[in-house]
């Protein structure tokens, strides 16, 4: 299908345009003409080139949920819900996104069934969710939930980024740093220390040594960080390098305590509302698994989901498993004999997403020191090595 801009006239002399959503020409000519439309002039329409082009995220995802619960409550039939919120909407993107839904609804589709068809903008869990609901009538209040799950989600989320992005930038600015000092500044000093005559220090050897190898391998220099990046990226497609780098990840000082509070509280989170809205454990599980975030944990919460299949407890595996701390496994435990799992899920998730919270300040605190102490080393080793010729011949002097 293809967009055709058309000019014409009426049998009276009236002129007319518009355009049409069809797959060639010749078929926009025949519609018109089966409109009573002559003096017909049909020509396609360019292809707008974006090249950022807009997304539906998750933000626009959560407020229009809860714009539906309300609608829905309200005793607005479902068809009529997604056309007040596409005329409601000034996002292009989402207004397609919900008039393709709403033509699927038109033909009979349930919504669950409706948004599975759409795997980039609802995930798993969402249409899990949005399924449970229309089956138990309660549609309205899983899609507060579903929000409310969202928001903490994406809270949560942009706590571990913010976590990673600081040390990053960090070292990424040394790095710059650094090799702007080795390929522009340190060559001025050796040329004007050739001149001494005099024995250099050691220091200054090494410095003017990696100097010279990053003036020569300046493109290795350049292109080193970028294939690190590709090579990793290719790893990560793996499956077992995926797990491995996942594992790394959880192991890593500081920062995988921070990664593994956060899954623990996402595991919680996503489990305590998919056991709210009536979803099967098992199929709660195969959900929690994909939207876990990692492949260590999502390979723990697939055994654990064989092992209740077999008989026993959700808590016996994931205790084994040595990923997820005692406490919560305790807490899950007497959650599973009180019959109270839900709530102990939720209590878990709030406790674990304070901890990050906590986590990030203590990371934060004890990185700035020794980010401080490193880029004092190298920077100021860099400067000390290229001064110490200039204190020795004022020495001599």
């Amino acid at each position: 299908m293809a967009i055709y801009t058309w000019e014409a006239k009426t049998r009276q002399g009236s002129p007319q345009g518009g355009e049409l959503d069809v797959a060639n020409k010749d078929i926009a000519t025949a519609t018109l003409r089966r409109q009573g439309l002559v003096d017909i002039k049909v020509k396609k329409k360019p292809t707008e080139i974006n090249l950022f082009p807009e997304k539906v995220d998750e933000k626009d995802i959560s407020v229009f949920f809860r714009q539906l619960s309300t609608m829905i409550n309200a005793g607005l039939p479902l068809v009529q819900c997604f056309e007040l919120a596409e005329k409601g909407s000034e996002k292009k993107a989402l207004v397609k996104l919900l008039g393709n839904i709403r033509n699927d609804l038109e033909g009979g589709s349930p919504l669950g069934e409706t948004l599975r068809r759409f795997p980039k903008e609802f995930d798993r869990l969402t249409c899990a969710l949005v399924e449970a609901g229309e089956q138990g009538g309660i549609l309205d209040t899983i899609l507060l939930r579903l929000c409310e799950y969202k928001e903490k989600a994406l809270a949560l989320q942009s706590k571990i980024k913010s976590a990673m992005v600081y040390p990053t930038s960090i070292i990424v600015i040394s790095f710059i740093v650094t090799s702007v000092l080795m390929i522009f500044v340190i060559p001025v000093f050796a040329e004007m220390f050739s001149s001494f005559g005099a024995e250099l220090p050691g220091p200054t050897k090494v410095t003017m040594a990696l100097s010279d190898a990053f003036v020569e391998y300046w493109y290795i220099v350049l292109f080193a960080p970028m294939l690190l990046v590709y090579a990793i990226k290719a790893i990560y497609k793996t499956p077992q390098g995926h797990y491995q780098l996942d594992k790394l990840l959880l192991n890593l000082p500081v920062i995988g305590d921070v990664l593994r509070k956060g899954a623990v509280a996402r595991f919680c989170r996503t489990f305590s509302t998919l056991s709210a809205a009536g979803v099967p454990i098992l199929e709660s599980l195969d959900t929690v698994a994909e939207t876990s975030g990692n492949v260590v944990i999502e390979g723990v919460i697939l055994k654990t989901k064989d092992s209740i299949s077999q008989g026993m407890t959700l808590a016996a595996p994931m205790e084994d498993s040595g990923i997820f701390p005692v406490m919560v496994t305790q807490m899950i435990s007497i959650g599973e004999q009180t019959g109270s799992l839900e709530d102990m899920l939720s209590k878990i998730a709030d406790f674990y997403e304070e901890e990050v919270d906590t986590a990030v300040d203590n990371m934060t605190a004890l990185m700035e020191p020794l980010i401080m102490a490193f880029l004092g080393v190298v920077i100021g080793g860099l400067v000390i090595s290229m001064y110490l010729p200039i204190f020795q011949m004022a020495n001599a002097i």
